[in-house]
């Protein structure tokens, strides 16, 4: 029992939420994608290609290219920063996230946080992690939710009351061709990604809680002034992309309905409190 615990010290494994999962084995046979995530211009190229570029030729050239009305595509500022803008972040994030978080159980190990007698215990946390990451039914489940309640939901950003590049007036479904591939293909395909991305937070979130609960041998007296554990807040930092994309994507939404919906920029603020001044009480 004791030489395997040893081998378990000597060789810890590496750890990442991202390499793993259907799509990502479908993209390494696609040879858009390499074992550790190279390829990245590749996926970039293919994924705008398949997203945004459609929705320019079939809006720019196509026979419903003059009768956009004033919200034609080049205009439309929420396209734009859904697709050149979010999308490419959080394929930039996977690379991002994956090389600074492929050294996390490595550290936990070799910093003795993990007790020797703990070690089987926080291996088991990480298969679990993995397997989750690699679950074939959960991605199934997230294409799923795409296309039937993210379907659902959809409905003409502005009321279709005029002719748009996507839509014209007469019913939520009264599409331009540019509109077919907007809400069947490019809108599932950055609503799975982002959905992809929470499944991995909840992944890493359910890890951490799984370490929280062992007995964990922390050094009050470490230079990082964490106990050791120092390694795991600067991790917080790497998934900026994946919330700069968020923002960019709320941007654009509300850059889109103060240009064309006539909404007020101030209606987004987010409000404080109520404060109750003295006169009132």
């Amino acid at each position: 029992m004791a030489s395997v615990k040893t081998n378990l010290l000597e060789d810890p494994p590496d750890f990442s939420i991202v390499l793993g999962g259907p799509l990502f084995q479908l993209l390494r046979r696609a040879r858009l994608e390499g074992d550790h995530l190279e390829l990245l211009y590749r996926r970039l190229v293919f994924f705008i290609g398949i997203t945004w570029l459609p929705l320019f030729l079939l809006a720019t050239v196509g026979p419903f290219a003059g009768s956009a009305g004033r919200l034609a595509f080049l205009r439309d500022i929420e396209v734009h920063a859904r697709f050149l803008v979010a999308l490419p972040a959080f394929i930039v994030a996977e690379l991002l996230v994956h090389s600074r978080m492929l050294p996390v159980a490595r550290r936990f190990v070799e910093r003795r946080i993990i007790l020797l007698e703990d070690l089987p215990r926080f291996y088991r946390a990480v298969e679990s992690a993995f397997g989750l990451r690699n679950s074939i039914p959960l991605e199934l489940g997230l294409f799923a939710a795409v296309y039937t309640f993210g379907l659902l939901f959809w409905h003409g950003r502005f009321g279709i009351e005029e002719p748009t590049w996507y839509a014209m007036p007469g019913g939520r479904w009264n599409l331009t061709p540019a509109g077919v591939w907007y809400v069947f293909l490019s809108i599932p395909i950055l609503q799975f990604i982002l959905l992809r991305w929470y499944m991995r937070f909840l992944i890493w979130y359910r890890f951490l809680w799984q370490v929280s609960r062992m007995p964990l041998n922390l050094i009050p007296t470490h230079p990082d002034r964490a106990g050791g554990l120092g390694f795991l807040g600067s991790l917080s930092y790497t998934f900026g992309p994946v919330l700069f994309a968020q923002g960019a994507m709320l941007a654009g939404l509300i850059a889109s309905n103060v240009l064309y919906h006539s909404g007020k920029l101030f209606s987004f603020k987010l409000k404080g409190p109520t404060r109750i001044s003295s006169t009132t009480v």
